[in-house]
């Protein structure tokens, strides 16, 4: 098998999350079980932080790469989801996995993950900790990819476990209240292991303090405990809030013992997209005119973007926009600028909400624009449109933006 017969056969013939949404989600984790058994547990082989949270736990997981690396650390990093390439959830001081390694472990596997009917995330989970063990690394970064408590990736006893925030994002699967998802997400809160809390939320304190006196574990809540003020090239208001909970958790694991100065932790910020390739968070793809992109979906996700672009100075607004078919969009209407000209699309998935439905019902809201048959074909006729003085702006879905950058 070539590489890309490799990702074909991983993308179409197991359930995944991103293309059919409810069906993929698994409530155990059985599976990954089996699947580390089978591999000799190579969890077991590398420490590790647990990052989970509604927004902003894909910037802090790379944050807290960048920094390990500037401190000397070998640095494994798993995240999700990609935007251009396979490879980018699995990376070793920010170099991608090889295809090598990804074909090898699918063919070494491949009987296994059919007998099993493994998923999608549960073999990419396994790939990453067989991996990371294999190449013998220092800690690894390890993303949660949905929830927490049933999250594939909640196999491992980190260092520290960490919470970034709680919105409400796939209620389909966590719940439909902060309170029922907190519990979800503070499912990674381990025995004896310490954890961070990105923002103090009323909704959510309770249900993190007792799991974590349950668990006998040590918590603290970043914004209320961080004061200092930090940059980083990954620009946009809203990463503050992640900034500050990386740095407890830096505090946090300088206690267990390792050896981060504070010159460290100020490169690693300021280097993040350089360490790590970190993409599409407020990632200006060009100028005159003006174009940024966002990965931030969700209303809370939402609400910090939009803030980040109330502060831009332009002309005119254009943007370009789709979502997934799951999208609650009541709960994002409100957020979207009205005085802006937009380019409704579909994700090229399919669970890419059809353009025309997205138009007709932002069109109600009052968001007006025209549809086009894809991503691509929004984003020409954006940029046709506009002056070099505007400002053109992509999102709403992960995919979106994927397709541009």
């Amino acid at each position: 098998m070539t590489y890309q017969d490799t990702l074909n056969w991983m993308f179409s013939q197991l359930p995944m999350y991103q293309k059919q949404g409810k069906i993929a989600f698994k409530k155990d984790l059985s599976n990954t079980i089996k699947l580390v058994d089978k591999l000799r547990n190579p969890e077991l082989k590398f420490k590790s932080i647990h990052v989970a949270g509604t927004n902003g736990k894909g910037s802090t997981s790379h944050m807290l790469a960048s920094i390990f690396q500037e401190a000397g650390y070998k640095v494994g990093l798993y995240t999700s989801p990609h935007l251009k390439d396979f490879r980018e959830r699995i990376k070793i001081n920010g170099k991608e996995v090889s295809k090598a390694f990804v074909i090898g472990f699918i063919q070494r596997n491949k009987s296994f993950f059919d007998s099993n009917q493994l998923s999608f995330f549960e073999m990419t989970v396994g790939m990453a900790f067989d991996y990371f063990s294999k190449h013998k690394v220092d800690i690894a970064v390890i993303e949660v990819g949905l929830g927490g408590r049933l999250d594939s990736t909640n196999i491992i006893t980190p260092e520290v476990s960490v919470i970034t925030n709680i919105g409400l994002d796939h209620t389909q699967f966590l719940g439909d209240t902060l309170e029922a998802i907190a519990f979800e997400k503070g499912g990674i809160i381990k025995p004896n292991i310490p954890v961070v809390i990105g923002e103090t939320q009323k909704e959510t304190t309770s249900v993190f303090n007792d799991l974590a006196k349950n668990n006998n574990s040590e918590i603290v809540y970043a914004d209320k405990n961080i004061s200092e003020i930090y940059k980083s090239d990954l620009v946009g208001s809203y990463q503050a809030k992640n900034i500050k909970t990386v740095i407890q958790a830096v505090k946090v694991l300088q206690v267990k013992g390792y050896k981060i100065a504070q010159h460290h932790i100020e490169k690693g910020l300021l280097n993040v997209i350089k360490n790590t390739g970190l993409l599409g968070r407020w990632q200006v793809l060009q100028e005159n005119p003006k174009v940024v992109c966002d990965t931030g979906h969700n209303k809370d996700g939402l609400t910090y973007v939009m803030d980040q672009l109330s502060k831009e100075v332009y002309d005119t607004l254009h943007i370009v926009f789709g979502v997934v078919n799951d999208k609650d969009l009541n709960s994002i209407k409100d957020l979207l600028p009205k005085k802006a000209t937009y380019y409704f699309c579909k994700p090229d998935i399919p669970r890419g909400l059809d353009t025309n439905e997205l138009k007709q019902a932002f069109n109600n809201y009052g968001l007006k624009g025209d549809a086009y048959n894809s991503v691509n074909e929004a984003y020409k006729a954006a940029l046709k449109n506009s002056k070099s003085t505007d400002l053109l702006f992509i999102g709403g879905s992960t995919f979106v933006v994927a397709e541009i950058i």
